[in-house]
């Protein structure tokens, strides 16, 4: 068994890491790494530079101030990083909103460190990527053989759904909301995610960033699915803010409303989290839309039917 000592500031990557068999080399996380529950004990390597008690506007309008003066939206904790002495330390390039980014890492532990410790980054943009990066981290923590174990175990439930969808013709449009003020729809892998699960992603393309709408945009689309899953979201967090989509004017006019057909989805554990659980997200998907084909049973936990 690897002795290497890791410390993790990505969610996805802590949950990698676990799924892999190497939670007991974990020494360090990220302060939003809560899942397996067990790594909440580890020191916290991370923090937010705002509150976590803004709303959607002011998460917005704060991020953007702190990116316009060339800051970081997070802060490393280097000291601590230092005591805990990792071998190697697992963090992302993909989005500086979402977690500590690459060159904040660099910047923070350049030369500061006792001993080098190896930098792993994640880029992930699809689910293509999502699972490039379980092989990426399992070959630099030396265990391929679980990584190729992982990835076939849920290369195997996705080929389930694709089966049995394999002869439907019904695509039905789904808007998959990111962000909801100011409105923004998923892109990155989860359009990618709703084709396998048989829908028609609109407005976002798979592999590209998630891109901000007007509502009248919604509102050409017509979609026959909403799904709302806020990126760093809770179900119960989202349901705070959900009146802001119900305000919208025409909101009751859309065919998804009018067929009762709008969903809330835990986009902090599932959606917007590219590790193990995005299989999950699929699943999730396939439930919403197929319920007479697929019963994964994460209704409750996972997404709830809302209901005007």
């Amino acid at each position: 068994m690897p002795t290497d000592k890791i410390v993790s500031l990505l969610p996805s990557a802590t949950e990698i890491v676990c799924a892999l068999g190497l939670e007991d080399n974990l020494v360090g996380r990220s302060h939003e790494c809560d899942y397996p529950a067990s790594v909440q004990q580890l020191p916290v390597c991370t923090e937010a530079n705002f509150p976590d008690n803004l709303s959607s506007r002011q998460i917005d309008v704060k991020v953007k101030e702190i990116l316009a003066d060339a800051l970081s939206v997070y802060t490393v904790k280097r000291e601590q990083i230092k005591q805990l002495a990792p071998d190697v330390v697992i963090t992302q390039d993909q989005c500086e909103v979402c977690a500590v980014s690459l060159a904040e890492v660099e910047l923070a532990l350049d030369n500061y460190l006792d001993k080098k410790a190896r930098i792993v980054s994640l880029q992930p943009n699809s689910l293509d990527d999502v699972f490039s990066d379980i092989i990426t981290i399992a070959k630099a923590l030396n265990v391929p053989e679980a990584g190729a174990d992982l990835l076939e175990r849920l290369t195997e439930r996705v080929d389930i759904i694709k089966h049995k969808l394999k002869f439907s013709d019904s695509k039905p449009t789904v808007a998959c909301i990111e962000w909801l003020d100011p409105l923004m729809v998923s892109g990155n892998w989860v359009p990618g995610l709703v084709n396998i699960a048989g829908g028609t992603p609109v407005l976002a393309q798979d592999g590209k960033h998630s891109p901000y709408v007007q509502w009248s945009d919604i509102q050409e689309q017509n979609p026959e699915f909403i799904v709302v899953m806020p990126c760093g979201f809770s179900i119960e967090r989202t349901l705070k803010e959900i009146d802001i989509l119900m305000q919208l004017p025409g909101f009751a006019d859309l065919k998804a409303i009018k067929n009762n057909q709008l969903f809330i989805a835990d986009g902090n554990h599932y959606f917007n989290r590219p590790g193990p659980r995005i299989v999950d997200s699929i699943e999730i998907l396939a439930e919403i839309m197929r319920p007479k084909q697929f019963a994964f049973g994460y209704e409750g936990e996972g997404w709830i039917k809302f209901g005007l």
